[in-house]
Parts: structure tokens; C-alpha cells; sequence
């Protein structure tokens, strides 16, 4: 069940990782239906399957590699999706000796139905923000569920937890998380290049901003301009509250990694790897900005926020596993 579990999370992170790249590429609508393309479970190649995709959806004609890349996107999802399954059933077997709740599990099933429905909206639906919003952040728990399963699974050595520290682990972890949502919201939004300048945004330390539009999730116009319906304004506001979110984050878990390395504790290890990550997506931040979004920046952006959150689990983990070992002995 281990190996498993370890393999549905590496998959996990890799499809985030295609999602991201599906997303940046502009393919996200690569294939005009869903589950399939154009009618086929693969990207219709021959020339007989090319003309009858043009002739059924005339209004999107077909390129070949952004089809692909959504595929190759889905596909990805849908083996990870028999992957949880799998892990589900075990955990649901096990879980009086892995000391699990019934609703973990259930809640997992759900959870992978909605974001299957979910990747259909977001085609039938058009790139929906606040459903690719949704969608980026179901992967991340569905992540971080797994993380913490495999966590759960391992054994862990024993010592006195700190209570206190707990609770300043979970108010990490809701700041990343609110930061995450002001992430998705951004890339959803394509506000990420709205500020070209760093650290100003267009030239002023404080831009017009219009936070009614910006803060409006059910808004939204599928025009030829994405995200030409919140206005500049709007999308500037957007960005802003993702920097902002950056530097509140950015504080507190490097003051939280900063305790953890000076403490000397067993958690000082993690703590190292937060205060590296953190350090690698603010560098990567800037650079994004100031690059204009280059393809392998803005993904890796991607791929270090996931890694941030598998730290923060691993961190909530082992601070829960240290407090069940000290209560047994």
C-alpha cells in the first residue's frame, strides 16, 4: 500500500505539473469536448479523422499539439484517478490499523469526482476562472491527501510535540493556502502580466486599482481578449493581491522554517527545506515577472508551490505522528 500510495502522489504531482503546462500553453480548450477530442479518445491525426473534426466543430479548428498536450494531460488524470481508487479501497480495508477516519477515504472519492467534473467544466464551460481556479486548487488537495496518507502509512520516530507549535504550523498552512487561491486566481485571470516592473507595478508603488471587479468570481466573458472583462484595473488589482499575499507568506513560514533550523529540533530538516523553497518561488516570482512569464519559470512556479504544500503536510504530519507515538508509549 505504500509503494502505491508513494506512486499515486509522484503521479499527482506530475499531472498538477501538466495542468500547468496545459494552462500556460493555452491549450486548455486544445480539445473542444471532453472526455474525449473531437469526438475520438485520441488526437485525430489521419486526414479522413481531420476533416470530420472539421466538420463537427467548424467554430475550433484543430491544432495538433495544444490537442495533444490536453490529452496527454488527461490521460495522465485518468490513470492517477484508478490510482486513488485503488488507494481508497486499501486505506477503507485498513484503516482501523492505520489509525484512519472513515470519511478520509470517502472524502478522497469525492473529491476526485468533483475535480473530474471540474476539467469538464472548465471545457465546457470555457475557461471559466473560478473553475480553473477550483481545479488547480482540487489538485493540491488531492496531493496533499495522498502526502499525508503515505505519511500516515510510514513510521515515525517519537518525541515530546508542542502544542503551540501546532497551531502556528496550521496558521502556515492556511496562509499558504489563501496564497495558493490568490495564485490560481492570477494565472485563471492572466493577471500574472498586467506588472511588468518589479517591484512597482506600472511604474507606481500603488496603481488604480478596482477591486469589485477583481474580486467578482462569478464574472466572466469568454472574449477574444482572456480576461479583458475585469479591465485593467481589475487584473491590476488581481496581481497586487497576490504579491502582497507573497510577502505575508513569505514572512511568516520563513520565520516558521527560521525556528525550526535554530531549535535544533527534529523538525529542524524540514525547516530548511521550507526556507529553500520559499526562497526558490519568491526568486521565481520576480523572475517571472520581469522575464515576462517564460514558459519553464512559470511552470516551475507551479511545480515549487506544490512542493511547498507536500512540506507544509509533511510538516503537519510529523508533528501528529510525534504526538500519537509519545500518547501510545
Amino acid at each position: 500500500m505504500r509503494k502505491l500510495t508513494l506512486l499515486a502522489t509522484v503521479l499527482a504531482f506530475v499531472v498538477i505539473i501538466l495542468g500547468a503546462y496545459t494552462r500556460l500553453t493555452d491549450a486548455g480548450l486544445g480539445c473542444p469536448d471532453w472526455p474525449g477530442c473531437y469526438g475520438k479518445m485520441v488526437v485525430p491525426t489521419s486526414q479522413v479523422a481531420t476533416m470530420e473534426a472539421a466538420a463537427a466543430y467548424p467554430d475550433t479548428p484543430l491544432e495538433t499539439t495544444k490537442a495533444w498536450t490536453e490529452m496527454v494531460h488527461r490521460y495522465g488524470a485518468g490513470i492517477l484517478g484508478l490510482l486513488i481508487i485503488s488507494v481508497c479501497l486499501l486505506a477503507w480495508r485498513r484503516r482501523e490499523s492505520l489509525q484512519l477516519s472513515r470519511s478520509m477515504p470517502i472524502f478522497l472519492i469525492m473529491l476526485l469526482v468533483f475535480q473530474a467534473l471540474l476539467g469538464m467544466w472548465t471545457v465546457t464551460l470555457k475557461l471559466m476562472p473560478i473553475v480553473v481556479m477550483a481545479h488547480l486548487l482540487g489538485g493540491m488537495t488531492i496531493l496533499a491527501l495522498l502526502w499525508h496518507l503515505f505519511l500516515k502509512i510510514k513510521p515515525q520516530a517519537g518525541i515530546q510535540p508542542s502544542a503551540s507549535l501546532r497551531k502556528f504550523i496550521l496558521f502556515g498552512f492556511i496562509i499558504l493556502i489563501v496564497q495558493l487561491i490568490l495564485g490560481g486566481w492570477t494565472s485563471a485571470n492572466y493577471a500574472g502580466l498586467i506588472c511588468p516592473d518589479f517591484p512597482f507595478c506600472q511604474g507606481k508603488w500603488i496603481p488604480a486599482m478596482d477591486f469589485h471587479r477583481a474580486l467578482n468570481i462569478f464574472a466572466y466573458s469568454a472574449s477574444a481578449v482572456p480576461g479583458d472583462h475585469l479591465g485593467v484595473a481589475g487584473r491590476v488589482s488581481i496581481h497586487m493581491m497576490h504579491r502582497i499575499g507573497a510577502v505575508i507568506t513569505g514572512l511568516y513560514l520563513g520565520g516558521l522554517a527560521l525556528y525550526l533550523i535554530a531549535k535544533g529540533s527534529p523538525l529542524a530538516l524540514i525547516g530548511k527545506v521550507l526556507l529553500i523553497l520559499l526562497l526558490l518561488q519568491i526568486a521565481l516570482g520576480i523572475i517571472n515577472v520581469l522575464w515576462l512569464l517564460p514558459l519553464s519559470m512559470a511552470v516551475a512556479h507551479n511545480a515549487v508551490a506544490a512542493l511547498l504544500v507536500l512540506t507544509m503536510v509533511t510538516l503537519w504530519s510529523r508533528q501528529e505522528n510525534l504526538g500519537q507515538s509519545v500518547g501510545q508509549r
